[in-house]
C-alpha cells in the first residue's frame, strides 16, 4: 500500500506493510529482499542482521526481517488518547515513532501486525498512521526536509506489566541506500479498578437515566390542557345559559299571580319556621310579593326599601287594611334577616296565606276592571274572537 505527500509537486512516498511482527517473510520475499539490499550497494543481508543484538531488547530475526544495516534509535512514544494519571484496562494508547529531517524521496517502510495482535495480551486496534509534522526547508539547497509521525493506536484488557517490541522501521534514502531503524522499546502498566472482595457487593443493571423535564417539552401539554378546559367551560356556559333562558321564557310567559302564587305555594307547612330557616323563609315570601308588584305596579320593587315600596304603592288599588297587614309582614321580614329577630309561629303560620290574599285582592281588581271594560265595549254578547277564560285560579288559592 502506499501514500503519497505532495508539495508543490514534491513527492515522498511511504509505503507499508513489508515486514511482519507475527510470522517471517516468505522464501521468495527474502530473496527479493537479498537482491534488492544487493543492488543497493552490497549493505547487510539478513544472515547478517541475525548476528546484530539489541542491548535492550533484541529483535528476534524469526519475527522481523531486516534489510541494510541496523540502526538503534530514540524517539518512539507512548501516549494516552485520553490522558490520565494511570492506564485502565481498555484505555487506549498512541504507540509509535518520530523520524526527523527525512529528505524528500525517502521511502519508509512499516511492520505488519498479524490479526491486531502486537504482543501477548496486548492489540493493536488501528493500522499504521503517518503525519506530517512540519516541513523545513533548506535555505541554500531550496530543498525539503520533513518531520514524520508514524503511530498506531494499542490497548490492553489484561492488568499487568509489559514491555511492548521495538518498532523496526525501513527506510530507502533518495540515492539507494536501504537500512533498518530499531526504535527503542516502551513499558506499558496496565491497572484495574481496586476491588474490596469483603464489602463488595453485585448491584443490578441501572436503569436508563430520566432527565428533568424542560419548559419548552411541558408547556404544549399545559396549553393543550388549558385550552380543553376553556372549551368544557365554553360549552358548559353556553348550556346553562340556553337552559336558563328557556326557564326564563317559560317563567315570562307565565302570568305574574300564577308565578307569584306557585312560589308561595311551595313555602306552605312549617318546614320553614325552625329559627335558623326563617331568614330563608321571609326572603322567599316577601320576594314572592315584590316581583308580583314589579310585575303588576311597574315599581323596582326588587332594590326598593319597605319604606320606598310602600310609599310608591300607597296611590295604588290596594285596600287601607291590606297595605297595613302587608307593611307589618315586610317590617318582620327586616327583623328576621338583619336583626337576628326570631318570629313567632303565629307570624310565620299568617306570612304565606297574607301574602296570597294580597296577590288575589289585586288580581281580583284586574279582573272586575277588565269585565267593566268588555261591558262597555262589546254589551252582554261576547264578541267574536273574545279571550279565552282565564286559568282557574283556585289552586293556588289559601287553605
Amino acid at each position: 500500500m502506499k501514500a503519497k505527500f505532495s508539495n508543490k509537486g514534491l513527492r515522498m512516498t511511504v509505503i507499508a506493510a513489508v515486514l511482519s511482527f507475527c510470522m517471517p517473510l516468505s522464501g521468495n520475499a527474502q530473496s527479493a529482499a537479498d537482491r534488492l539490499g544487493a543492488s543497493r550497494g552490497g549493505r547487510n543481508t539478513s544472515a547478517e542482521a541475525d548476528s546484530v543484538a539489541s542491548p535492550s531488547a533484541p529483535v528476534d530475526p524469526s519475527r522481523v526481517y531486516i534489510l541494510g544495516s541496523q540502526i538503534q534509535m530514540e524517539g518512539s512514544f507512548l501516549r494516552q488518547v485520553t490522558k490520565r494519571d494511570s492506564v485502565l484496562i481498555g484505555d487506549q494508547l498512541w504507540y509509535g515513532v518520530v523520524l526527523k529531517d527525512l529528505a524528500e524521496g525517502t521511502g519508509l517502510a512499516m511492520p505488519e501486525v498479524k490479526e491486531g495482535k502486537l504482543m501477548e495480551n496486548v492489540e493493536m486496534i488501528s493500522p499504521w498512521i503517518v503525519d506530517t509534522v512540519s516541513v523545513n526547508k533548506i535555505k541554500k539547497t531550496k530543498l525539503r526536509t520533513y518531520d514524520i509521525e508514524i503511530k498506531a493506536l494499542v490497548t490492553s484488557f489484561e492488568e499487568g506489566e509489559y514491555q511492548l517490541p521495538q518498532i523496526p522501521v525501513q527506510r530507502m534514502l533518495p540515492h539507494g541506500q536501504v537500512d533498518t531503524l530499531i526504535f527503542n522499546p516502551q513499558n506499558l502498566s496496565v491497572k484495574t479498578i481496586p476491588i474490596d472482595e469483603e464489602t463488595f457487593e453485585p448491584h443490578d443493571i441501572k436503569g436508563q437515566i430520566r432527565y428533568p423535564l424542560t419548559f419548552a417539552e411541558v408547556f404544549p401539554w399545559i396549553a393543550g390542557i388549558w385550552l380543553a378546559a376553556a372549551l368544557i367551560i365554553l360549552f358548559v356556559s353556553l348550556y346553562i345559559m340556553r337552559k336558563n333562558k328557556g326557564t326564563e321564557t317559560e317563567a315570562a310567559k307565565e302570568a305574574p299571580h300564577i308565578r307569584a302564587l306557585r312560589k308561595l305555594d311551595a313555602l306552605r307547612g312549617n318546614k320553614y319556621w325552625a329559627p335558623e330557616k326563617q331568614k330563608y323563609f321571609y326572603s322567599e315570601v316577601t320576594d314572592a310579593v315584590r316581583e308580583y308588584m314589579v310585575a303588576r305596579y311597574d315599581i323596582p320593587a326588587m332594590e326598593m326599601t319597605t319604606a320606598e315600596i310602600f310609599s310608591a304603592v300607597k296611590d295604588k288599588d290596594i285596600s287601607a287594611e291590606m297595605r297595613h297587614d302587608l307593611k307589618d309582614l315586610f317590617e318582620r321580614s327586616d327583623f328576621v334577616k338583619f336583626a337576628k329577630y326570631t318570629a313567632t309561629d303565629e307570624d310565620n303560620a299568617a306570612a304565606v296565606p297574607l301574602a296570597v290574599k294580597f296577590v288575589m285582592e289585586t288580581y281580583g281588581a284586574i279582573l272586575e276592571q277588565e269585565k267593566e271594560e268588555e261591558k262597555e265595549n262589546t254589551g252582554s254578547k261576547p264578541a267574536p274572537g273574545a279571550v279565552p277564560p282565564r286559568e282557574d285560579d283556585s289552586a293556588y288559592m289559601p287553605k
